[in-house]
């Protein structure tokens, strides 16, 4: 029987800087530590550093194939020069220009890898770089890996409440509101224009703090959405879903972090491999479950990615159509956009 509560408890913990523990395995993220705090953790230096499979192949603790799923786990042997002070160049990848690796690291057999894979899924939940120090659990407070599933389980969203909300370009709109009990994130459904029989047009938006709210010309977010909205007001009527997964699912300090790299030179891509997470870690279960609560079985859908097609197809929401979402370019995102059809798939 699975806690979901308990995943909440280990994210508030995680981001305390406090050690948890999943299935025997006790862990302490590196982003939150401190020296103290590992020296009370692993007095003897011994914990091997838990990574995941894209970061270790930046650093070279890993091969390519190995790095094929960048999530997966790595763990890095405890040499006596794997402080705390290089265990965190080694956990964010901005400090790889100016901190000097001492080195060598290696990587060395992984006897748990499902309770690995696990902890790097919830430093993802929790928003924290995915890099931990791993020793056998000693009474720390415990979550089991059904927990974490749980946590992150879309069949949990419900409606909690709806209201009338006119907006520009769509002034006969509902607003509805989905959560879970656990999850600090509300997910909203904008509804446009009355249901006519005909299957609604929808839009899946991924929230972009700096891009709808603070008008970034790094992405195409806050456009994007605009549009969305006149488009489904222009086609009769239509649903807007405004998923709370910001930075393709990595958070908002970790797309800042991605953003940094960009700078550096990395795309939108191996800026999230470097830090360790998936390309795209969304959860789109999320977008089918808010479509099923709002009665909406089958729906043409506004977008450029097959994979939120496939994504929503899989959860058992019939795509009809995919109806193109195209914008122009400006200086700043054209790189974005060319990665995106390159690397991503898009279709623009």
């Amino acid at each position: 029987m699975s806690d979901p509560r308990a995943a909440a408890r280990a994210i508030d913990a995680l981001r305390r800087g406090w050690p948890v523990a999943i299935d025997g395995v006790a862990l302490l993220a590196v982003e939150t530590a401190d020296r103290e705090r590992l020296a009370a953790f692993d007095p003897d230096a011994k914990a091997p550093l838990l990574l995941s499979a894209g970061r270790a192949w930046t650093l070279k603790l890993a091969n390519q194939r190995d790095a094929a799923v960048p999530d997966n786990p790595v763990l890095v042997d405890r040499s006596p020069w794997l402080d705390f002070d290089t265990a965190t160049a080694l956990a964010d990848p901005q400090f790889d220009l100016a901190t000097p690796l001492k080195g060598p690291f290696r990587a060395i057999a992984l006897d748990w890898p499902d309770v690995a894979g696990a902890a790097l899924r919830l430093a993802r939940i929790a928003g924290v770089l995915p890099a931990f120090f791993a020793r056998p659990a000693q009474g720390e407070p415990a979550i089991a890996l059904a927990d974490i599933d749980a946590h992150e389980d879309a069949d949990r969203l419900r409606i909690v409440t709806r209201a009338r909300l006119p907006v520009a370009g769509a002034e006969d709109s509902e607003i509805v509101a989905f959560r879970t009990d656990e999850m600090p994130g509300e997910h909203v459904a904008l509804i446009i224009g009355q249901p006519d029989g005909n299957a609604p047009l929808v839009r899946l938006h991924s929230e972009c703090l700096t891009g709808d709210m603070l008008g970034s010309l790094k992405c195409d977010c806050g456009p994007q959405l605009h549009a969305a909205v006149h488009a489904i007001e222009a086609s009769g009527w239509g649903i807007l879903l405004y998923l709370r997964q910001e930075g393709r699912g990595i958070g908002l300090i970790n797309k800042l972090r991605a953003y940094a790299l960009q700078d550096q030179g990395f795309d939108t891509v191996d800026a999230n491999v470097r830090l360790g997470f998936a390309v795209d870690a969304r959860n789109f279960k999320v977008a089918a479950r808010m479509l099923t609560l709002l009665g909406q079985p089958a729906i043409r859908l506004l977008t450029n990615n097959p994979d939120k097609v496939a994504a929503l197809e899989a959860a058992g929401i019939s795509v009809t159509e995919r109806v193109p979402h195209k914008l122009p370019p400006n200086p700043h995102n054209a790189r974005y956009l060319d990665t995106k059809r390159d690397r991503t798939g898009h279709q623009l």
